[in-house]
């Protein structure tokens, strides 16, 4: 089940061609900040099945059947994107999501507290800005409480939206870094 992009949406090139498309080759070398080649991707968890029908620990709930197809898709649609990291919530819905996206890239996934249902969407946004700091992909999977409150306070700081908006199970918002300011976002939705 391939993932759909947005209109507009361009696959993530490589840390190169960003920063040659972001500044062109015709400005000399780049200062410290000027062009790193930082790109957050966040991830809401797949399908999980009804949290009122599990019994156990919900950060226990693991994903249903349609939800594993989800993680399979999400490792396809990152493939060619070179990953430095893959972070997730504590919950197991989370992990489990971005787990074969990790294991394709040989990486482990990191849990993060701040990444799990009900933290305070500053302490991700913080944290996102220190690894804004850090060339490379980072993958962080969390929850529909979290992303839309830390989507809208960007979006308030002056964070552009390329195509459509949206957090349904198993989509992608990837986040353009410049210096420490997240300055664009383009959504993916899942099939």
């Amino acid at each position: 089940m391939p993932l759909r992009r947005s209109p507009g949406a361009t696959t993530s090139a490589s840390p190169t061609s960003r920063c040659k498309q972001r500044h062109g080759e015709a400005n000399g070398p780049p200062g410290p900040l000027s062009c790193r080649a930082v790109t957050l991707h966040l991830v809401r968890h797949a399908a999980a099945g009804d949290r009122s029908r599990w019994n156990g620990d919900d950060l226990e709930r693991p994903l249903n059947e349609r939800g594993r197809l989800q993680a399979e898709s999400l490792a396809d649609f990152f493939t060619d994107t070179p990953i430095r990291a893959v972070w997730s919530s504590m919950a197991t819905r989370c992990s489990q999501t971005v787990a074969p996206l990790a294991a394709r890239h040989e990486r482990t996934v990191e849990l993060q507290r701040e990444l799990t249902e009900g933290a305070r969407p500053n302490e991700l946004l913080e944290l996102m800005r220190a690894e804004a700091l850090i060339d490379g992909d980072l993958v962080m999977c969390s929850h529909g409480d979290l992303i839309p409150k830390v989507l809208n306070r960007l979006i308030r700081e002056g964070m552009s939206v390329i195509g459509g908006r949206g957090c349904e199970r198993g989509s992608v918002w990837t986040l353009e870094v410049r210096g420490r300011d997240i300055v664009s976002g383009t959504y993916t939705a899942t099939p």
